[in-house]
């Protein structure tokens, strides 16, 4: 049996492209001086399209733990970013909603954040698109 290189394992070049991908959108939030991290804007961005939703729900859509969202959450109230709103009958859990701030923040930076989307397919036409999304969804599908 020949021994595979690493380099030619799909998960290894997955994880390879993910952490360049945030490296990347990292190092231009930095130069920009947004006071802002790859994770918080993901967090952000699933509250925007998705909100006001629970910590639990949060924590699915981004595929963390909700545990580990709680500090990434903690700085985001307090950069004025989210609101946490009591659920009715429930003490332990909140609502989290992006506050008018947040909302602004998100608004303002999505042509950048665009850009940098547009940057990571560059040479890729409609269908080649289409299919890697394809093929992405079946790996993630024959994980779950």
């Amino acid at each position: 049996m020949k021994k595979q290189n690493l380099n030619d394992i799909i998960l290894f070049q997955l994880d390879k492209t993910n952490k360049m991908a945030k490296q990347y959108s990292q190092s231009e939030f930095d130069r920009l001086k947004l006071d802002i991290t790859v994770d918080q804007w993901v967090l952000l961005k699933i509250i925007e399209e998705n909100g006001p939703l629970s910590q639990r729900e949060l924590a699915a859509l981004s595929v963390r733990d909700p545990a580990s969202i709680t500090r990434t959450l903690d700085l985001m109230e307090k950069k004025s970013w989210i609101n946490r709103e009591s659920i009715p009958g429930n003490r332990r859990q909140y609502n989290i909603q992006l506050s008018e701030d947040g909302k602004k923040f998100v608004k303002t930076n999505m042509k950048m954040i665009k850009k940098h989307r547009l940057k990571s397919t560059n040479g890729f036409n409609k269908e080649e698109l289409e299919l890697l999304k394809n093929m992405l969804k079946k790996i993630q599908d024959n994980m779950f």
